[in-house]
Parts: structure tokens; sequence; C-alpha cells
């Protein structure tokens, strides 16, 4: 089997924009198909729906990596003034900080090339530049791909949350 190598100096990390809505659905619907597939229950009750992200594009929330030919590969929000699903955890955040990472997913043809960990390292230079000392993020208890790529970073278990109804563990990473 070949491998990809990431050209990460040919991927812009920027705002996702309203024309990125129909190809940021199109990796959100790839993902929620995968994740059935495995049997996770994380995102198969409408969520993430395309409302969320234009919300979340109006508000300036939605990040995602493009490649070099302007095609999107990854998306993910990135939220710096909170969650209110985390006001209330069973367990203890490391600290009070108000940023969060959402709805990270990246597009099926480029899976296993690196773009989620790149993504993660842009993000928390990101939130860095923006004087954030810290970073939090829930997912399901099923959730391989993101528990593995958490590890990978260091983000420490804080406790479980709930989000719309359903439990997540709740993770922070002090940058």
């Amino acid at each position: 089997a070949t491998t990809t190598v990431l050209q990460t100096d040919s991927l812009l990390f920027r705002p996702a924009l309203p024309d990125d809505l129909e190809r940021i659905c199109t990796i959100i619907r790839q993902a929620q198909a995968q994740m059935r597939l495995r049997g996770s229950r994380q995102w198969q009750n409408g969520y993430p729906a395309a409302a969320h992200i234009t919300d979340d594009i109006d508000r300036g929330y939605g990040h995602d990596y493009v490649l070099t030919q302007d095609s999107s590969s990854l998306t993910g929000a990135v939220v710096f003034d909170g969650e209110p699903a985390y006001a209330e955890i069973d367990g203890t955040w490391l600290d009070q900080a108000q940023r969060v990472l959402h709805r990270l997913a990246v597009a099926q043809e480029v899976k296993g090339q690196g773009i989620a960990t790149e993504f993660m390292r842009r993000t928390m230079t990101l939130a860095r530049e923006r004087g954030t000392g810290s970073f939090r993020i829930d997912t399901n208890f099923d959730n391989r791909c993101m528990l593995r790529l958490l590890a990978k970073f260091g983000f420490v278990r804080c406790g479980e949350i709930h989000y719309a109804g359903d439990p997540r563990i709740a993770f922070q990473k002090i940058l």
C-alpha cells in the first residue's frame, strides 16, 4: 500500500465561508456514515446539520483546512466564547477557559494522511495567538479515532458532560 505524505505547507487554515457549506456538509455526511458503520451513536440524530454549520460560519466559528486546489479536506468549529453544555460537568475542568473545539471531521479521500493532526496543531497555534491558555473538547465514548487523537495531543479526561441529552467524555488541554 502506498502512503501519501501530508504536505503541510500546501494546506491553508482559514475561516470557513458560505461557499464552503456544501463541501463541509459532504464531509460531515461522510463522517456520520463512517461512525454508523462502526456502530457509533455519535452524530446519528440529525446533528450536525447545515443550519448548525451556517450558524457557525455566520458567527465566525468554522475553520477548515483547504488544500491548495481549494478543496476542503477537514472541517472543525473553533469556538472562543464557550459551550453552554460544558457548564455542568460530572468531574472537574482544569481551568475556567471557554475555548472549545467542535465537529472535527476529515474528508474520506484524505483519511490517514495526518490532516486531523495538522488541524489540531494549527488550532492550538491559533488559540495561543489569541491568548488562550487551554482548550476543551468532548467526544462520544465510542469515537476511537477522536480518542486516539486526543491522547496523542495529551488532552486530559476531565469527566462527563451531556450534549443534546447524550453523555460525552469531556477533555481539556493546557496549552
